[in-house]
């Protein structure tokens, strides 16, 4: 399935072509922001989208030819669920290239997220975890009506690192 994206850009499933590249903008986002050094154990989890792709599904946002935007779609009992419950589609490493930061790519990503969720059965809501320390997420995902919800945040096994949690209905 394709779906179209504004400015010219088109939201699709990856192919394995497309993994190199989505390595590439997904370690550059998260590297850039400074969620993570470049030796986190996380980071071999966010570049490894080979294994994203055989348990779960990786999309990409395409603009004139070239990715600029990935996303991993997953649902409950899934191996890359971390909240879903039943009826829920969970997104999770949206990452945007660097180079096309601020110009409404991720907006454009989770609207499509949220377009493409609508057209699947049994689906009725979206959740999203996202560290406390990502604000410009929040910001994104709280302007398209997704709300804190609480109750299911969580912390990183290990670590002293609080999750929250976002949801939308649809």
């Amino acid at each position: 399935m394709t779906v179209a994206l504004p400015l010219t850009a088109v939201f699709r499933r990856a192919v394995p072509a497309d993994f190199p590249e989505i390595r590439r903008i997904t370690r550059d986002a998260y590297l850039r922001a400074g969620h993570f050094a470049a030796d986190h154990p996380y980071m071999s989890v966010l570049e490894d989208v080979e294994h994203r792709a055989e348990h779960a599904q990786v999309w990409v946002a395409e603009a004139a030819g070239k990715v600029v935007a990935a996303v991993t779609l997953t649902f409950a009992g899934q191996p890359y669920s971390e909240i879903a419950r039943d009826g829920e589609l969970e997104f999770r490493m949206l990452a945007v290239d660097p180079a096309h930061q601020g110009g409404g790519v991720g907006r454009a990503v989770v609207r499509e997220i949220v377009e493409h969720a609508r057209q699947l059965p049994g689906i009725d809501g979206i959740s999203i975890t996202s560290a406390t320390f990502m604000e410009r997420a929040h910001n994104l995902y709280q302007s398209l009506r997704f709300r804190r919800a609480p109750n299911r945040d969580w912390y990183v096994p290990g670590e002293d690192v609080l999750l929250w949690v976002f949801t939308l209905e649809l």
